[in-house]
């Protein structure tokens, strides 16, 4: 029987709760490396319009520098009411140097009264594999709370509640959050690319 090679891949970030989010989905089937692993403690750009953009961009800035298969995501969170907003803008909504308690309150604020609360999570994983790029995507809806609820997660999670329950993603476990969130099910995309096809062998 065939060998398979566990897939060796770096994530392209410096975001600590997004490294254990993603390593908690991934588990052992892909060897994840961290920045530090590989020597690089610096930024990484992000200077795009769009969630694939930017993840394209954070992907191919380390894959040239290292020549090791990579990937990087980009996360938004969309607000119908706000036309959209923070979308792309969502780490750094209240400011270039601002903070997660930050941008929630920015967003409440805008809310304020505002009973249209609909609004949904997207993350674009983008995949640099030999020097070609492949996009994985993830998308769930729900509300924006009128309060902060919660203290697990990081982001918008206080505020954040999935259709269908009745916590925010900063109540949950990190198990159950990883059954549903928008980057689990980008993460269970790339995962399956990765996933030998028996039918194929």
């Amino acid at each position: 029987m065939k060998t398979i090679e566990k897939p060796r891949l770096i994530f392209a970030t410096n975001n600590k709760h997004k490294f254990e989010e993603i390593r908690h989905v991934i588990g052992e089937r892909v060897e994840l490396m961290r920045l530090a692993d590989i020597g690089f403690n610096g930024e990484i750009p992000e200077k795009q319009e769009t969630l694939d953009g930017n993840a394209a961009q954070k992907a191919f800035f380390i894959y040239n520098l290292y020549g090791i298969d990579c990937f990087a995501d980009d996360t938004g969170l969309e607000i119908e009411a706000l036309q959209g907003e923070p979308g792309t803008y969502s780490a750094r909504y209240a400011g270039e140097n601002c903070n997660f308690e930050d941008n929630m309150n920015k967003v409440l604020q805008k809310m304020k009264g505002v009973t249209d609360r609909k609004a949904r999570f997207r993350t674009v994983i983008a995949l640099v594999e030999k020097g070609s790029l492949r996009l994985f995507k993830g998308e769930i809806r729900g509300v924006i709370t009128t309060e902060k609820l919660g203290l697990a997660g990081f982001g918008y999670d206080p505020i954040f509640m999935p259709d269908g329950f009745g916590e925010t993603f900063a109540e949950m476990s990190l198990a159950q959050k990883n059954r549903i969130s928008h980057r689990a099910l980008a993460i269970q995309e790339l995962l399956r690319y990765f996933t030998p096809n028996p039918e194929k062998s």
